[in-house]
């Protein structure tokens, strides 16, 4: 025993080798070499999960998980309390920042295509251990929060459809429960329990099967957007949005409402998650996550336009909007319509909130961060089984028990938190050398690899080499590539064989210069936004570049480029998280126009675009991928803005709550 003690005596203990080693576990990443190495029947987590996902499925999904409240709830609750008919504005600009996060996702989902941890993943090959589990921890109360909320919801929707016969029969058989957050007397909600059990059965039975089941509501949900589209054009009226009343609480109240019709394009990340189903996630990834955000868009739109053109924005029913607009006109069988197309939509975000959240549990499981049992996937199923009864039945028993009125907001901050880092590791990723991201974004296919190997490799050396080194080419030109004396690698001349990294890295003069895929010279024309910003200014392009020290095309990151970008990287989010405290809880002294309020916001506006440029001022990696997010660093550093400043405008008692989790 008193060895054991001596042994904790600070002046025993190595305290650099200690740090070293805390540093090193927490900051350590995960290479994706160990996520694409299972290829055969079984992976690293067992037996392999069923890919059988198209880019229409992943679409349903999206959707699903992200129109169902914005359109039966949202568009209503905005355009009564904040924006009016303005309300088609606030979701235009909410779509353009959900955008922005969401080209950071499909970037990384073309990065890291074979995962089902979403950002959890994205940010473990990135970031580090310790940021990964933080996000991943998020994520889960992100998906257990929401799908008891939307149990609830659900129970509450038949409850009300029912003239509330259901919970008057709960309450006089079942009984009432005090201090469990419902209120002071409230009933245990079986009904939302059950919901919770039936979609989880449905999860687990397999992927196609809940993707079915999600194609078939959206289907559902679909007719009843085309019923409300032409059932709500013989009762529009213009003079709604006459004389002023278009923006009635003008465009502060339209900045107000977009921050809250934000909220009603999350759930696109549940497509990230099913990276390892998807048949060809390469592809699939990105252009779901794009076409899911322009479908919600367009729903929202119509919808709002619809509505406020129906009733005047003032007399909007915020519970059920589209359903009393109708009964606002007499016309009564369309409100049941809506019901149906209500119910359908509640239950595919429900689905939406549950499908993803066992896949994250599985992810990280697999890699160690929670118990390992819960990585099991069924071999008849191909579901991680184990994982999704245990979410459902937590799930289950929040619906049951807790009201979850107050703790909605919490799975905005998960979600707000994991968009951010996704953000920040675009940015990280695209700034470093070839040494620090070799293999990480592999996206190669094999049988290109092997047609390389195959033909092209041997043009290179059967006819497109000298015979010996140092011998001169003589004889017919009888080789195929048409050439009498060809260069070796030593003239500084990429062949059209293959790319050998042992002979040509990322250290060669011409790296970069040429597509490593095609052969051809790659060149900055190649990029559309190029072309048009070369247009605009002319021949004053390039001058423009070099005064403003911008990396040419033969410039490549180095390890020091790197440090700098991460270095820039982390002062942004510091000052951008200081900038976004000062205009959200220092308005009164910015619109009171205090002189040293305000000369505090220029001073940091300044200080971001400062960081911003010399972020743009480095080269960046050469690597080229299927989808790039566009505009850097530009696209990453406003979408972190955006998400920063929208989780502080979150309430005090959901920080304290997210704390709380976070410790636990």
């Amino acid at each position: 025993m008193s060895g054991f003690f001596t042994s904790l005596d600070p002046r025993r203990v190595q305290w650099g080798a200690a740090w070293y080693a805390m540093h090193s576990r927490i900051l350590r990443t995960k290479p994706v070499e160990s996520m694409l190495e299972g290829t055969g029947a079984t992976t690293a987590h067992g037996t392999k999960l069923a890919q059988v996902l198209t880019t229409v499925d992943l679409i349903s999904l999206g959707v699903g998980s992200c129109v169902g409240t914005g359109m039966y709830v949202v568009s209503g609750l905005v355009a009564k309390e904040m924006a009016g008919p303005g309300v088609i504005v606030s979701f235009i600009i909410a779509a353009v920042a959900s955008i922005l996060s969401g080209v950071c996702y499909a970037e990384f989902g073309v990065r890291v295509p074979k995962t089902t941890g979403s950002a959890y993943t994205y940010s473990y090959v990135t970031v580090g251990e310790f940021v990964a589990f933080f996000i991943g921890w998020n994520l889960i109360l992100e998906y257990l929060i929401g799908t008891a909320a939307g149990a609830s919801a659900l129970s509450s929707m038949f409850d009300s459809l029912a003239n509330h016969t259901i919970s008057r029969w709960m309450a006089d058989s079942v009984g009432t429960l005090n201090g469990l957050g419902k209120g002071e007397e409230s009933y245990p909600d079986l009904l939302a329990l059950l919901i919770a059990v039936i979609v989880t059965i449905i999860v687990a039975l397999g992927v196609k099967n809940s993707v079915g089941f999600n194609n078939v509501l959206n289907v559902l949900n679909l007719a009843v957007w085309v019923f409300i589209m032409i059932a709500g054009l013989f009762f529009i009226n213009g003079k709604y949005w006459a004389e002023g009343q278009f923006l009635p609480h003008g465009w502060s109240g339209v900045l107000q409402g977009a921050a809250t019709c934000f909220y009603a394009f999350i759930g696109f990340d549940i497509i990230a998650t099913t990276g390892e189903e998807a048949k060809n996630p390469n592809t699939s990834i990105p252009y779901a996550i794009t076409a899911s955000l322009v479908i919600c868009l367009t729903a929202y739109v119509s919808v709002s336009v619809i509505l406020t053109l129906m009733v005047p924005y003032y007399t909007i029913d915020t519970e059920s909007p589209l359903m009393e607009m109708f009964v606002a006109h007499g016309f009564y069988a369309a409100k049941f319509v809506v019901a149906i197309g209500s119910v359908a939509g509640l239950t595919v975000s429900l689905l939406g909130s549950l499908f993803p959240m066992p896949r994250v549990i599985y992810a990280m499981a697999g890699d160690g961060l929670l118990f390992r049992f819960l990585a099991h996937v069924s071999s008849y199923t191909e579901t991680p089984v184990v994982a999704c009864i245990v979410s459902g039945f937590l799930a289950a028993l929040l619906a049951l028990l807790v009201s979850l009125r107050d703790l909605i907001e919490m799975m905005s901050i998960g979600t707000l938190l994991a968009y951010t880092l996704v953000s920040v590791c675009v940015l990280l990723l695209r700034y470093q050398p070839e040494s620090d991201i070799d293999g990480f974004v592999k996206f190669l296919s094999e049988e290109h690899t092997k047609k390389k190997e195959g033909i092209l490799a041997d043009c290179e050396k059967e006819a497109c080499s000298p015979v010996s080194e140092g011998d001169e080419f003589s004889g017919p030109a009888t080789n195929t590539c048409g050439a009498k004396n060809l260069p070796s690698l030593g003239d500084n001349e990429m062949l059209i064989g293959k790319s050998d990294k042992s002979t040509y890295n990322v250290n060669h003069p011409n790296y970069g210069t040429v597509d490593m895929t095609t052969g051809i010279e790659a060149d900055e024309s190649e990029n559309i936004y190029l072309i048009k910003l070369k247009k605009l200014i002319g021949p004053h392009y390039y001058t423009m570049r070099i005064r403003l020290g911008l990396p040419g095309k033969m410039d490549r990151p180095t390890a020091a480029t790197g440090h700098t970008v991460t270095i820039c990287v982390l002062l942004l989010f510091i000052l951008m998280f200081i900038f976004c405290s000062f205009i959200i809880f220092g308005s009164d002294y910015i619109s009171e126009q205090s002189w040293w309020a305000i000369l505090l916001v220029v001073l940091m506006v300044l200080l971001i675009s400062t960081l911003v440029f010399v972020i743009l001022q480095q080269p960046e990696n050469p690597k080229k991928l299927p989808y790039m997010a566009p505009c850097l660093p530009f696209v990453p550093a406003f979408a972190m803005l955006v998400n920063i400043y929208l989780m502080l405008k979150l309430s005090t008692i959901t920080w304290i709550r997210f704390a709380v989790w976070c410790f636990v």
